[in-house]
């Protein structure tokens, strides 16, 4: 797919499916790839295998190519699929070939997490990659300490289609977005729909989602709102969100992942329990207290609830 395509699909909702495991703890293809399937049926715009919604730090490599594989068959060229890779370098260079080789239509480069990396070096890995791969890519920058002129080196990259960017730091963003070429890469909200407004109110577009597992019309009716301009029916979106968004921050994001699976599980697919050192599961006023948010959501299948898992995945 052409740099065009991937570009205007990040304008819209990236979703972050989740990965299924089995009763043994091992990646359930199937189920993942069901889980892929039902969030294309939905619409979504651009979708992410493996990314941290995936729990891509708790799979190993030839786990993550499972993923590749389940989210390819799952989307059936609905959307693009973005694959995620990362770790070393040479890691991250071998995984964006093996998912060009698999189908995928870009790749999204989780940031380092070396403790000792430098900021302008993390731009230069994320270069390096953009420059190995024949596939467009998104650099995922969640830290702090970068500059502007970080920022607009990688934006003005020609095989980089987006900046998936992940802090707060709106000013940094505001600042960047008006310095690199506007012909360039897609700044994309990395916070999820509750941050969405903020973000789009200083020139970013899209945003990522973990949301659109469960309830996705929430997702895109709060992209509709922002391409609208209409902030004030995207906020009040948010707000009905919120409980679920603000369960998912416990522990230090500890629950993210936990609170999307569990959703997940009681909606009608056992995706299994999230490994190590995720939070494997909510307590039992947690569970409850979300069980009856999706209740209020109308997402609960009429029938009752399939089993959840109760295997320890690890």
């Amino acid at each position: 797919m052409t740099m065009k395509f991937i570009r205007t699909a990040l304008k819209g909702v990236s979703g972050v499916p989740v990965t299924a495991y089995g009763r043994d703890g091992e990646v359930d293809t199937a189920m993942t790839a069901e889980v892929y399937a039902k969030v294309a049926d939905a619409g979504i715009h651009n979708i992410v295998a493996a990314g941290n919604t995936g729990e891509f730090y708790a799979l190993t490599p030839d786990e993550i190519l499972k993923v590749y594989e389940a989210a390819v068959s799952g989307v059936d060229g609905r959307s693009p699929v973005t694959a995620a890779i990362g770790r070393s370098q040479r890691e991250a260079v071998a995984m964006a070939t093996q998912a060009h080789s698999m189908g995928a239509s870009a790749v999204m480069s989780h940031q380092p997490v070396d403790p000792f990396a430098a900021p302008q070096a993390q731009i230069d890995y994320f270069r390096n990659l953009a420059d190995a791969t024949p596939l467009p890519l998104v650099a995922y920058v969640r830290a702090d300490g970068f500059s502007v002129e970080d920022m607009v080196r990688l934006a003005d990259h020609p095989n980089i289609a987006g900046i998936k960017f992940a802090t707060t730091d709106l000013m940094l963003l505001s600042r960047s977005i008006q310095a690199a070429d506007p012909d360039g890469a897609i700044f994309v909200c990395g916070l999820a729909e509750s941050w969405a407004p903020a973000f789009a109110a200083v020139g970013a577009r899209g945003f990522t989602s973990g949301l659109v597992n469960v309830a996705p019309q929430f997702s895109l009716a709060v992209l509709s709102a922002l391409d609208a301009g209409d902030f004030d029916a995207a906020r009040a979106i948010v707000a009905r969100i919120e409980p679920f968004e603000r369960m998912r921050t416990k522990f230090r994001n500890g629950a993210n992942v936990t609170v999307v699976k569990e959703a997940v599980t009681m909606c009608g697919l056992d995706v299994g329990p999230v490994r190590v050192p995720g939070l494997p599961q909510l307590d039992e006023a947690d569970r409850m207290a979300l069980k009856t948010l999706l209740g209020e959501w109308q997402v609960l299948p009429e029938t009752g609830e399939r089993p959840r898992a109760v295997a320890n995945a690890v």
